[in-house]
């Protein structure tokens, strides 16, 4: 096939893609129109959390599309609440409403903050979020993050998103006031680079929104589902949060995300929130495929196991490269280059030959990976094998 033969001329231009068409893949690898293959350490950017393809989603799929497909979120269903029951059952939350992407289930995170503060703190509204934070791509989560830039792209912002420090417990304490409704924050900030909150500083957070009687909110879009090693990343620092979103890794790769609440926060009431695709029967059936995966014994142990695997060796590489090391959990980690060469990285990583290997730069001095959960040790070393020879030839 010749890639001139897809009518690509209809799609909205919203970012440089590459001459590529992908046409299918299973498990760690994707392949494209001409029929090569890659090596895919992205997974739609931590979306794919059991690689492409998996078969326990596929069957899923199959199932609930022959039985219902959508009758309305007005009305309950069988895989909304049992994904929902799963979720509550490994989690320290009581509440769940279920959304399409991650943004969306941010957006209602805001909401249900702002309505909590409406109904129990005088109406305080302001949620302190973090410098380099991301929460997605609606002018409200755009405004609540600290991406550079994104203060004028649509402006004026929504007011009422003071920006701290990550790990400055000071930064935070400073801007709290009669206004101040919730903290939010990713535990991992992922577009900003694979920053980690410091166990240390999520406990810290949590005293300090208790002692002001402030909600907690983690955004765990990126770091959530087993990403971390743990199933949620709030769990390493061992603090309860009053409010999570979840969205990419609980999918597994169709569009499905939650919002999660303790039960004294969920505090809407009818007509308060809502969505035309709320709960729908096929997404969740598909994600309680992937989070009765994750749970399953064993699991999570192994992705701790490969995470350790690829963070030792992406710190003998470093080593190796004369570059400044690598941080993150689990299999969210990051190479730090210490030099503008992640771009190029990238592009030449996609063109190898015969087999290509998709990495992400997330800022341009380093590496972001985000396999699958289910990689192999074998894959990790055909990746870095691939790697080290993208870096010889710079």
């Amino acid at each position: 096939m010749n890639f001139n033969e897809y009518p690509i001329d209809s799609l909205m231009y919203i970012t440089n893609r590459p001459d590529v068409v992908f046409t299918h893949g299973k498990g760690s690898w994707i392949y494209d129109n001409n029929g090569k293959r890659y090596l895919d350490f992205i997974q739609g950017w931590a979306v794919n959390c059991l690689g492409h393809c998996n078969d326990g989603m596929i069957e899923a799929l199959n199932h609930q599309a022959k039985l219902l497909i959508n009758p309305s979120p007005a009305f309950y269903n069988e895989p909304m609440a049992k994904l929902a029951a799963l979720l509550t059952q490994h989690s320290c939350f009581d509440k769940v409403f279920f959304a399409n992407s991650g943004a969306e289930a941010n957006e209602g995170a805001i909401k249900l903050a702002r309505k909590w503060g409406k109904k129990h703190k005088d109406g305080a509204f302001e949620i302190i979020t973090f410098d380099h934070g991301f929460h997605g791509r609606t002018i409200a989560t755009m405004s609540a993050s600290g991406k550079p830039g994104w203060d004028t792209i649509y402006a004026p912002q929504v007011p009422g998103f003071p920006k701290a420090d990550l790990n400055d417990i000071a930064s935070v304490e400073k801007l709290i006031n009669a206004k101040t409704v919730a903290v939010m924050l990713e535990p991992i900030q992922g577009e900003g680079g694979v920053i980690p909150a410091t166990r240390e500083f999520m406990q810290q957070l949590r005293e300090l929104t208790k002692k002001h009687n402030l909600l907690l909110i983690v955004d765990e879009v990126q770091s959530g589902c087993g990403r971390a090693g743990t199933l949620f990343a709030h769990q390493l620092s061992g603090v309860e949060p009053d409010i999570m979103t979840l969205g990419k890794g609980i999918g597994g790769g169709v569009p499905l995300a939650a919002l999660l609440s303790k039960a004294d926060v969920a505090v809407f009431e009818a007509g308060d929130q809502g969505g035309t695709y709320n709960g729908n029967p096929l997404m969740t059936a598909v994600g309680y495929s992937v989070i009765s995966q994750l749970t399953a014994p064993g699991f999570l142990e192994g992705v701790r196991a490969r995470g350790e695997y690829l963070r030792t060796k992406l710190l003998e590489l470093s080593e190796e490269r004369g570059f400044l090391g690598e941080r993150g959990e689990g299999l969210l980690r990051a190479l730090l280059l210490g030099k503008d060469i992640g771009n190029q990285i990238v592009e030449k990583a996609r063109e190898m030959q015969p087999d290509g290997v998709l990495l992400n730069a997330a800022r341009p001095n380093l590496l972001r990976f985000m396999p699958a959960l289910n990689v192999t040790a074998e894959e990790i070393d055909q990746m870095l094998a691939m790697l080290r020879s993208v870096l010889d030839s710079l």
